[in-house]
């Protein structure tokens, strides 16, 4: 009798997954619209913004295509907003995770939204002042005497956007590890004990994230990358121990 009502219905699911999906909707929905706040605010500094991107070049930019110009400037205003709505955005992603979280854990938000900010603006400043001017002057500098260097607007703004952004993401690592630890998914040992494996993620990450090929950028991608690794084996100790207490508590129920 017992187990009947502690086992949720298939009804009890299928409403549990609709809640969910619904408020995933809604949550997406505000972060699209914090979004384009953002975008559209960017639009008024864009111009400053594309200005100080191309200082690493030092050179000005082709445009081979009549709309090329126009596209370069939306793309620095998206990226701006991006950046600008980097809180707001992960503010309401942790308001959909909070959800599955008791009520004394949701205050974790004050940790949380900081926390996933600033990992972000560090790899954001990490690519801008360590990584871009490396690539940039391997680049620009390759084989002058047979290479001709004038970049077009569309590919060098996409080139150091890319950059910017996704390093930018690839530093989320550790919040990603602890809530995966947090949520039973992984451990702590088990990070440790791949720690080749490991390796070898980051170093493909790294090459993906990295526009050029040298392996002077490269590297300089992947010692951030394995540092907070480490960091991420730290997290998610403190996520499992989180996780163990829970399954505790719950047991005692």
């Amino acid at each position: 009798m017992s187990e009947q009502q502690t086992t949720p219905s298939g009804q009890e699911l299928l409403q549990g997954w609709l809640f969910h999906l619904r408020e995933l909707r809604t949550r997406l929905l505000w972060a699209f619209l914090g979004l384009a706040a953002a975008t559209i605010l960017s639009f008024i500094f864009a111009e400053q913004i594309l200005l100080i991107l191309m200082e690493p070049y030092g050179e000005t930019l082709q445009t081979l295509r009549p709309t090329e110009g126009i596209e370069t400037y939306f793309k620095i205003a998206l990226l701006s907003g991006v950046i600008i709505a980097m809180p707001w955005i992960a503010l309401q992603l942790w308001i959909f995770i909070s959800e599955g979280l008791e009520s004394n854990e949701k205050r974790y938000v004050y940790v949380f939204v900081p926390a996933a900010t600033v990992l972000f603006l560090t790899g954001v400043a990490f690519a801008w002042f360590i990584l871009i001017p490396t690539a940039i002057s391997f680049l620009s500098t390759f084989l002058p005497d047979v290479f001709d260097t004038q970049w077009t607007s569309q590919e060098y703004i996409s080139f150091v956007t890319g950059f910017i952004f996704w390093l930018g993401v690839a530093f989320q690592m550790p919040l990603i590890f602890y809530f995966l630890a947090r949520l039973g998914i992984v451990t702590a040992k088990a990070l440790r004990d791949q720690w080749r494996i490991a390796i070898v993620g980051v170093a493909v990450i790294a090459a993906i994230i990295t526009p050029s090929i040298d392996p002077v950028t490269m590297l300089l991608t992947m010692t951030p990358l394995l540092i907070l690794y480490l960091l991420s084996i730290v997290l998610a100790k403190v996520g499992q121990r989180q996780f163990d207490a829970r399954m505790v508590a719950d047991a005692d129920e």
